[in-house]
């Protein structure tokens, strides 16, 4: 036989295209359509009702920029569509862009009943299945003129935020028509797509390819170009045969799962996300109407809250379609947050709001972890996601990796203490999934765990505001059921896809530890103020709930739980993957910024009304330490708060003053040895020394010695200067506000220069020293500072940053041989190489951290210390002495030009402290008093700790009053230094009971523990091992 298989495939493509595709409407009649332009943000629909409207073509131009605009169209049916399938067709004036980041709209009745959405991939909205003819018909439609920010790229614009878009119009409005849908063209459109798209997968060997296009050919031979509909039918039945040949046996099984992942920010405000989600759920709960069998999986408790309390009927309408098996509450977190960068306690919060949230809305318990999209995964979640009840844990977003490809789909995922959990990757590396073939026959042919598993998910369905799944998906699955050539396609819930791979898999692989992505490593650093405002605020609600709860206890103060609950959604909120790494629009991180400082100042205040509670009246002022370990350390504190003696008045007006403070605990201001145990810092020239550390600063500056005068060596590397500014070019291959490629580090310069050295403070408490310079269009200004009876060498650094497309970076040139550096992350730490052995080694080129990094060889250490710098770099180098420099070096700030084209400009503050001799006990204490500062209070009285450990590996992460009211405080505590440890906790107050729960706070009945005859609770732990404790008090 001749080969003419391109000529057949040519003539199906062009008659599909021109004959089929345009036919798919038999009929349409335009509606009279009007318009109304809102003013401002946008309104309910009660306010669209009953405004003034004015005729509207097609043409016409419309929404600016974030700009609402409510259309009304009104039509008759036609008589003789009589006994036809009729919809309303809206054309908003959608480009050929993606699906969700252009215009899109809600449709209304006229009674503002919300209806379905409608997008660039989903125009349609129902009007009968069988019209009568002669009804009339009225919709509203709210249309939002979202701009499409990265249509040109990643060339910087102006569209990200209102204050700059412009008053431009969009779009032009495409138009509104009543049309027919031929049931018959549209079912035989989707008939040919599944078998050419099938066909297009197979081998060319393949006797199956050629039986298909021969049927595709006869589906030619049999329509009639001219009369589509009138022949339709008849060309169906020629696919008839081929449509019904059933899967082999061994086929690869795709369990399909609906989906709309939509961001809760990102190149839209989180104004725009609450309409996206309406929109959206419209859609699914009603096509579940007509699809039975569609499973609609669906994560981040938050935006169903946004649509219960803005759209209550799509609500109700989704709590009925999870009763009936047809809508899946999946992932458990209050939003998918980002995979690194959160605090533990925080992560913790976000399974606990996120699970409770479902239990109590839908009476569901999620059972697995569903992120996506996040741009890594700690290895500190298999822990946190057992304890939180969960069984499985699903991503994608590791198969964006640029340099490795991950060996495993399905597999057991071990986090630092040894947990493990049942993991999947969908091998179509998609969670935007359509049943395009080529999806398919990807999904089958990476799949990579074949001989052990036999199954794979896929989440189909538009996301980020395209609308979800549509019809055409769900006819997709219903052909590829069983169909032989393709893997057996099954619409189900994802915990059903879990259960069936885990029985057939249960001996997969392990992977250990965290799962980076060797891609967005920028997203450790960008929007460094976004960053900042989400690490001061996990440790202020760390305060107020340590505080609220203490005074709660022993001073009768009201414990403000709604106050609390509402803050953590409001911070939980702003560590999605989006918000918190930096990728979103200027908007978004404006409006970020601005949500943190009100956060900040409610909890500030309630901690001060609980310290004051605490601390009554009179007396010297009382101490408060938030951190588990015991402080000896210098406090500044307001000149009226001072003692009369043993203090130092300090350049800025506050008064320094030493003082000793147990764990959790308070203590009198200023009741310590004067100067602490080893005297007084002093100051010569440019050298401070305090008996334990001496610095030496420059002419320029920079820290040119700093020697442990206990250990008696020298931190820095011979010749080499600390505290060293890099910039750096910084323009990546893509991906601006995400990434920073390997190819930055080629060039920088060193920033040397100082426009002036001034000693501030000379002991005998505090001796620092400020530096100021400036470069470009910048100016920075560091103090390097050393007190009493502290190693720790501080420096505090405020930059007026105005450099584009730059990377800062502060190096310090340690004189340590490190094979390996250490970095904390949640509720523990993990160890990387500072090699570049492999190709997995090399790719970590740019890392994460939470409060420190520490850099050791055999018998000595050195840490460094931040208050909200995450990402970092750490290279060795041999000197010509055969030594070894081992360089950390923190990433400050950067300027990326998209989607943010200002981003990261302006003033930051942030902190670090080295850490001399430190062990890793010495790095977590140091870590915790960096970002827990001592906070004083005017009174003459303090509490002991409410709850406090033994030791130095266990540590109390959290103290609060349990969430049902009962008045049970709530302890987690963890293992810090990676060993096991036996310790006691300790109350201050009576108590009658402890059970272990799980992170809800419900009593896990198989991990015993009991009161000792002293009333504390021994424990063991294991390394990294988190465990909450119920305390139930005496007398309650």
């Amino acid at each position: 036989m001749h080969d003419d298989r391109r000529q057949v495939e040519d003539r199906l493509d062009r008659v599909m295209r021109e004959r089929v595709v345009p036919a798919t409407y038999a009929a349409r009649r335009p509606m009279t359509v009007e318009v109304w332009h809102v003013p401002g943000e946008p309104v309910p629909v009660a306010e669209a009702l009953d405004a003034a409207y004015v005729p509207f073509a097609p043409g016409d131009p419309w929404g600016r920029a974030w700009a609402t605009s409510w259309l009304r169209a009104t039509a008759s049916v036609p008589a003789e569509w009589a006994g036809r399938r009729v919809e309303a067709v809206f054309d908003l004036g959608f480009t050929g862009r993606g699906p969700g980041f252009q215009a899109e709209g809600l449709v209304h009745d006229l009674d503002g009943r919300p209806i379905k959405g409608i997008e660039p991939l989903n125009q349609y909205v129902p009007v009968g299945d069988a019209v009568n003819g002669g009804e009339e018909i009225g919709l509203l439609v709210e249309m939002a003129a979202n701009p499409d920010i990265l249509g040109d790229g990643f060339v910087p614009t102006p569209l990200g935020d209102p204050a700059t878009a412009g008053d431009e119009p969009l779009y032009r409005f495409g138009g509104a028509d009543l049309a027919v849908l031929d049931e018959d063209v549209w079912h035989l459109r989707l008939d040919v797509e599944v078998l050419s798209e099938l066909m297009h997968e197979l081998s060319t060997d393949d006797p199956r390819r050629h039986e298909i296009l021969r049927a595709l050919e006869r589906m030619l031979d049999e329509l009639d170009i001219h009369d589509v509909a009138g022949t339709a039918a008849r060309a169906r039945e020629t696919l008839t045969e081929v449509l019904s040949r059933r899967a082999n046996a061994s086929a690869h099984t795709i369990s399909a799962t609906g989906h709309a992942h939509i961001d809760s920010a990102w190149l839209w405000p989180l104004r725009e996300t609450q309409r996206k989600t309406a929109r959206t759920f419209a859609n699914v709960t009603a096509l579940a109407k007509d699809y039975p069998e569609l499973v609609f999986s669906c994560s981040q408790a938050q935006q169903y809250a946004w649509v219960r309390d803005r759209y209550p009927e799509i609500f109700q309408r989704m709590r009925d379609a999870t009763k009936a098996g047809q809508w899946a509450p999946v992932g458990g977190m209050w939003v998918e947050a980002d995979g690194n960068l959160p605090g533990g306690e925080a992560l913790a919060r976000q399974l606990v709001h996120g699970k409770r949230f479902f239990l109590e809305e839908f009476g569901v318990e999620t059972r697995g972890v569903w992120l996506p999209d996040s741009f890594g995964y700690t290895a500190a979640y298999p822990q946190l996601a057992v304890l939180a009840g969960n069984e499985w844990f699903l991503t994608q977003k590791i198969s964006w990796n640029q340099t490795n490809k991950f060996p495993h789909h399905t597999f057991w995922w071990e986090g630092i203490d040894g947990t493990r959990i049942f993991t999947h990757f969908p091998p179509a590396d998609t969670y935007n999934g359509t049943f395009a073939g080529a999806e398919l026959g990807h999904a089958v042919r990476n799949y990579a765990d074949k001989g052990g598993g036999t199954r794979s998910l896929l989440p189909f369905g538009h996301g980020d505001g395209g609308g979800g799944p549509t019809r055409e998906m769900l006819e997709k699955a219903r052909r590829l059921r069983d169909l032989e050539g393709s893997p057996k396609v099954v619409v189900e819930n994802p915990d059903a896809f879990f259960a069936a791979a885990r029985a057939e898999y249960p001996d997969a692989a392990v992977w250990a530890g965290e799962l980076y992505l060797e891609l967005h490593r920028a997203t450790y650093t960008t929007q460094a103020r976004t960053k900042a405002g989400n690490r001061r605020s996990e440790y202020l609600l760390r305060e107020a709930e340590l505080w609220a709860a203490t005074a709660a206890l022993t001073a009768g103060f009201d414990y403000p739980y709604e106050d609390l609950d509402r803050l953590w959604k409001t911070v939980l909120l702003h560590q999605f993957h989006d918000i918190l790494p930096g990728s979103s629009i200027a908007w978004v991180h404006r409006e970020a910024e601005a949500t943190y400082a009100r956060v900040h100042a409610e909890l500030r205040e309630i901690t001060r009304a609980a310290t004051a509670a605490l601390a009554g009246e009179g007396g010297p002022g009382q101490v408060f330490n938030t951190s588990p370990r015991a402080r000896a350390e210098v406090v500044t504190v307001p000149a009226e708060l001072a003692p009369d003696a043993g203090v130092q008045p300090l350049a800025d007006g506050s008064v320094a003053v030493f003082t000793e403070v147990p764990g959790s605990g308070t203590a009198p201001l200023g009741a310590a040895t004067p100067f602490g145990p080893l005297g007084p810092v002093t100051v010569d020239g440019r050298v401070l020394d305090n008996g334990l550390v001496r610095v030496e600063i420059d002419a320029d500056g920079l820290l040119t010695s700093v020697r442990d005068l206990v250990a008696g060596r020298e931190v820095l590397a011979p010749g080499s200067r600390g505290n060293l500014l890099q910039l750096h070019p910084d323009l990546p291959n893509h991906w601006d506000a995400w990434d920073v490629d390997r190819h930055y580090r080629r060039r920088h310069t060193d920033l040397t220069g100082a426009d002036a050295v001034t000693v501030v403070d000379a002991g005998p408490l505090v001796a620092s020293v400020r530096v100021d310079r400036s470069f470009g269009d910048s100016r920075i200004s560091q103090t390097i500072t050393v007190t009493a009876g502290s190693p720790a060498v501080r420096i505090d650094t405020e930059i007026d940053w105005h450099e584009r497309e730059k990377i800062l970076k502060l190096a310090f040139p340690l004189d340590v041989h490190a094979d390996r550096s250490a970095a904390e992350i949640q509720f523990g730490h993990v160890y990387r190489p500072t090699h570049t052995n492999t190709s997995w080694d090399s790719a970590r080129f740019e890392i994460s951290c939470h409060r420190w990094i520490r850099l050791a060889e055999a018998g000595y250490g050195i840490a460094l210390a931040n208050d909200a710098t995450y990402g970092h770099d750490v290279t060795r180098t041999t000197r010509e002495d055969g030594g070894t420099t081992t360089t950390a070096r923190y990433s400050l700030v950067r300027a990326p030009r998209s989607p943010d084209p200002e981003a990261d400009q302006g003033r930051h503050h942030m902190s670090h402290t080295l850490l001399p001799g430190a062990t890793v006990a010495g790095a977590v204490a140091g870590g915790y008093a960096l970002n827990l500062p001592l906070r004083v209070t005017a009174g003459g009285s303090g509490p002991s700790p409410l709850v406090s450990v033994e030791g130095e590996a266990a540590a109390v992460e959290s103290v609060k009053l349990a969430d049902d009211r009962s008045g049970d405080v709530v302890v987690r505590v963890y293992e810090s230094l990676g060993g096991r440890a036996d310790t006691r906790l300790r109350t201050s107050f009576p108590v009658a009971g402890v059970e272990v729960t799980d992170l809800l706070e419900r009593p896990l009945p198989d991990r015993p523990v009991a009161l000792a005859d002293d009333g504390s609770v021994p424990l063991t732990l294991r390394p990294f091992q988190v465990l909450t404790l119920r305390l139930r008090p005496a007398g309650r």
